[in-house]
């Protein structure tokens, strides 16, 4: 029996999980971490049986324990609540598919604690790679990809014995906006953004994806995980979304992975590696495809891709900072209170008012990304 901790298992990542959880019967979930979704997680308790979940809000949190006090399970709160969830001796591996710089600590912790970690959470690497890194090369865990490009990179890699890689090829799917020019983007609403045309996922995450600021994270992140330079990560749009990304090798031979836009397939190879299981639902018809495109990136139109490798390069606290903007941005726009363009507008606001720290420490990312927040704050009252 393989036993797991959710965080985050509310949202679209974690709900996916426990849909793997349901298709397998030598998975248990021992713990589960949740923002502020009550009537989900309760849901969730009386379905799994988890030993302690938490919330992040004290208030919710109470009012949880008044729900399921007829469950034997513990209801904690807070950042003392994730981290105990994640480190509980009991879990084997742990899947941080929270939203934002939250993510950080938990995932420390369970590094430390000796868990092996199913990463779905962007953040960490990009702002804290050069913390994470040395922590799981230390603690000697495992840290899998469940991103669906980078657990495409990571099966493309498996076997190659770390033969010289050439080049990563990142695809994307180009988002609801693929073709547009940056004077189509000024009028675009909130329902016009959300509309992906290929994958389920949260509301922030889907914004991301169609400013292509998503892919941006996920370059920063393959650096870290695969050991490559900003030179050797190339994007390449792919809009039916069957190529999931590929790795060029030094002889040029390619290989890629593909499969649907189906969330569950990185997830399930996250949680049972090296061991592929079967998994319902539907598989590539190449004779209705009939075909696959290749298109590059527009990176005046969508300058977040474009500032992401800039960060990248500079390193530092630089990342931090266009993460923790577009959050802000991004929070901004689900709120109907920017217009489209100010998300990229505020992102490089906010980099440019930056004071920038080479190394930064876990308290400096934290504090960064509140300095962030007020600073654009001030800026755009």
């Amino acid at each position: 029996m393989k036993k797991i901790a959710i965080l985050g298992s509310t949202g679209s990542i974690g709900t996916q999980t426990l849909d793997v959880v349901r298709n397998n019967q030598d998975l248990e979930v021992i713990s589960l971490v949740a923002g502020s979704n009550i009537e989900k997680l309760e849901e969730q308790i009386r379905e799994f049986h988890p030993k302690v979940v938490a919330l992040w809000n004290d208030k919710s949190a109470q009012e949880l324990k008044q729900r399921v006090k007829d469950i034997p399970v513990e209801v904690l709160s807070g950042m003392d609540g994730m981290i105990s969830c994640a480190t509980l001796s009991d879990v084997k591996i742990v899947v941080t598919a929270v939203v934002g710089m939250i993510g950080i600590l938990p995932t420390v912790e369970a590094i430390k604690a000796g868990k092996d970690i199913a990463l779905a959470n962007k953040e960490t690497l990009v702002t804290a790679g050069h913390i994470i890194m040395p922590l799981v090369e230390k603690y000697k865990v495992a840290l899998l990809p469940v991103d669906s490009e980078h657990s495409a990179i990571f099966q493309a890699l498996n076997g190659e014995n770390n033969n010289k890689i050439s080049r990563i090829l990142l695809t994307a799917s180009g988002g609801p906006f693929r073709g547009k020019k940056k004077k189509d983007l000024e009028n675009i609403q909130l329902e016009d953004a959300l509309k992906h045309p290929n994958w389920s996922m949260g509301r922030k995450i889907t914004i991301d994806s169609s400013t292509m600021v998503n892919k941006g994270l996920e370059v920063i992140e393959a650096k870290w995980l695969f050991h490559v330079d900003f030179e050797q990560i190339e994007v390449v749009i792919q809009p039916q979304s069957v190529i999931h990304s590929m790795v060029e090798f030094a002889d040029g031979g390619i290989i890629a992975q593909l499969g649907t836009p189906d969330m569950r397939l990185p997830i399930q190879y996250a949680l049972y590696y090296p061991e592929r299981r079967p998994l319902p639902g539907d598989r590539v018809d190449f004779y209705q495809l009939s075909q696959l495109t290749f298109e590059k990136p527009d990176l005046e139109t969508f300058k977040g891709l474009k500032l992401a490798y800039q960060v990248g390069k500079t390193g530092g606290s630089m990342p931090t900072v266009y993460n923790a903007a577009n959050e802000y941005a991004v929070a901004k726009f689900l709120k109907r209170e920017i217009k489209y363009p100010e998300i990229i507008e505020m992102i490089s606001c906010a980099l440019d008012a930056h004071q920038y720290i080479s190394n930064p420490s876990v308290q400096d990312i934290l504090e960064i990304e509140q300095e962030t927040y007020r600073n654009l704050q001030e800026k755009w009252k």
